[in-house]
């Protein structure tokens, strides 16, 4: 299994989560998370006065499929989220090693 983290745009999330439930993914997290990088925030004018934003509004999704899916799930992201410009975001992949659904006490695949 693998974790899928991925941090877009905050107005790309619909179209990412569409396409994610097109290929069968089930269920997911969404964080609501600021952060910068390459753009090192953004000059913005408020009453006049020119102050600095360090950190930009950002969407993490969570996301944890079977190894056969990953690649996919992984290419849908970034399809979707993509705009062509600075600041689109990242995608993270970790290795899961056990999962456990609380309510019926099912692990591994069986959780997702």
């Amino acid at each position: 299994m693998k974790l899928i983290m991925a941090i877009i745009k905050p107005f790309k999330l619909d179209e990412v989560r569409e396409s994610l439930t097109a290929l069968g993914v089930q269920g997911l997290t969404i964080s609501e998370v600021k952060g910068f990088g390459r753009q090192k925030g953004q000059t913005e004018i408020y009453r006049g006065a020119e102050y600095a934003v360090s950190f930009l509004p950002k969407v993490k999704i969570e996301v944890v499929v079977p190894d056969e899916l990953a690649e996919q799930v992984i290419e849908s992201i970034k399809s979707t989220a993509s705009t062509g410009k600075i600041g689109d975001g990242k995608i993270f992949t970790i290795d899961v090693a056990s999962a456990v659904r609380i309510r019926t006490g099912e692990t591994n695949s069986d959780a997702l």
